[in-house]
């Protein structure tokens, strides 16, 4: 018996939440929406936070496209695309998972609804896709084909970009030309095209020299480590990153690198240190509740209970403000910005709806964002604003991503060789012997 080539996508409420429009991104196959899904993203339908907002307009886009249709039917999702529709589980299935592992939770309604559809259409290749793992797991236990949700996810992760190349042997004379005259020709560097705004260490043994490629003039400059706000760079990475938060012309800027490499910092002390060419600093992170305890459990108002999650930022705008005295004006500048909200640190469900002008903008772990989360973030900008995202792609806490289809993995994979953009790879940890020892050993 032939089997057809079109395919059957089965969509796990995750998947959803992750992305809204999952269901166009499966070409010309069908893709089906068990019940419970729905049921689930109704209890996701109200609230700021980005989940809440693709439960929204999912739900949205399944009452735009049964205008004139019943969903217990195949419905055209779009001109090119499949089919849609709602199933349920069978009364006459072979194999049961709810019954199996005796619990009638949704998602073995969702593996008995999806093996409903194979059992109904067995000339048809039925794959659940899901981003919950330990789901993929008991499917695949029951025959059933399931895979993670593709789009948006980094296919080979060892080549992610690194913002930088190590260029070995280069003659002396080009190293000493770099240190009398600031520049030399890219050409006489590298044979192949460099991307925009890419850092290079070269080095033949002896001598030593950062570089940074200019395409505009099509020259490597010389980097040198230069202090902000009394932040001064301790290797060669924190240099490129303190390069490219000084640039005007970069605009879009991604740091990533393990716990103690200094990302938050030196993005905080660069906004501080060009605190006269935009209006405001406005610091923000995710908030991801450690073990289950939602913030709403938290004791307060809403600043009271969101102050937990942004301490690690306050903490390094303690630590700048500790290279001062007491007494100097720098030390009270800063504490007026705090005060006038010239310095603002807020939770990232604030900016929703926003357009953020004049703004020197700080994501701090950005690792935990999906994809369409990082383009809404971009989207707020408007003129004269500088936007940074920093994180650790091996560090999520965040359900259904990983460090392939994190928001911050996919904007380094996207935006590399565009000119308003730079990124910059932080390897060694400058935080304390103690904490290199957690993350090289433990």
């Amino acid at each position: 018996m032939a089997v057809s080539k079109k395919k059957i996508f089965v969509l796990d409420t995750s998947v959803i939440l992750y992305d809204h429009n999952s269901v166009s991104n499966f070409e010309d196959n069908d893709v089906a929406i068990p019940i419970q899904v729905l049921e689930e993203l109704d209890t996701f339908k109200k609230g700021g936070d980005s989940k809440n907002y693709e439960a929204r307009s999912f739900i949205r886009f399944l009452n735009t496209v049964s205008s004139d249709s019943l969903l217990n039917n195949w419905v055209k999702i779009a001109r090119g695309k499949g089919k849609l529709k709602i199933i349920k589980e069978g009364d006459d299935l072979e194999n049961n998972a709810a019954d199996t592992f005796d619990d009638y939770k949704n998602d073995n309604k969702i593996i008995n609804a999806a093996l409903s559809v194979k059992q109904e259409y067995p000339r048809r290749q039925v794959i659940l896709i899901s981003k919950d793992i330990c789901l993929r797991v008991k499917a695949k236990a029951f025959n059933l084909m399931a895979e993670d949700y593709q789009t948006g996810k980094i296919t080979n992760l060892d080549k992610l970009y690194t913002g930088k190349s190590v260029i070995n042997d280069i003659e002396s004379s080009l190293i000493d030309q770099l240190f009398a005259k600031d520049t030399i020709p890219v050409k006489k560097v590298s044979r192949t095209k460099l991307p925009y705004n890419h850092f290079l260490i070269l080095n033949n043994g002896k001598k030593s020299a950062l570089g940074y490629y200019n395409s505009s003039e099509d020259v490597v400059e010389r980097v040198e480590k230069q202090s902000v706000h009394r932040i001064k760079p301790r290797n060669a990475e924190q240099a490129f990153a303190i390069h490219a938060l000084m640039d005007p012309d970069i605009k879009l800027i991604t740091l990533r690198g393990v716990a103690g490499t200094g990302k938050t910092l030196m993005a905080l002390a660069a906004a501080l240190e060009q605190r006269s060419s935009f209006h405001q600093i406005y610091i923000t992170r995710p908030i991801v509740p450690l073990s289950n305890r939602d913030i709403g459990f938290l004791p307060g108002d809403a600043n009271a209970k969101v102050d937990p999650y942004m301490q690690p930022i306050w903490d390094n705008l303690k630590f700048i403000k500790s290279q001062f005295k007491e007494t100097d004006k720098e030390f009270r500048r800063i504490n007026d910005m705090v005060q006038t909200e010239k310095i603002a640190i807020a939770p990232l469900a604030y900016i929703r709806g926003r357009t953020l002008s004049n703004v020197f903008f700080i994501v701090d772990e950005a690792q935990n964002l999906t994809p369409h989360e990082i383009k809404t973030i971009i989207t707020r900008a408007g003129e004269n604003t500088k936007i940074v995202f920093t994180g650790d792609i091996n560090q999520i806490d965040t359900p259904y991503l990983d460090a392939e289809s994190n928001g911050l993995s996919f904007l380094i994979d996207k935006v590399k060789n565009h000119r308003l953009f730079c990124h910059v790879n932080l390897e060694k940890g400058e935080r304390s012997e103690l904490a290199n020892l957690a993350n090289e050993l433990l």
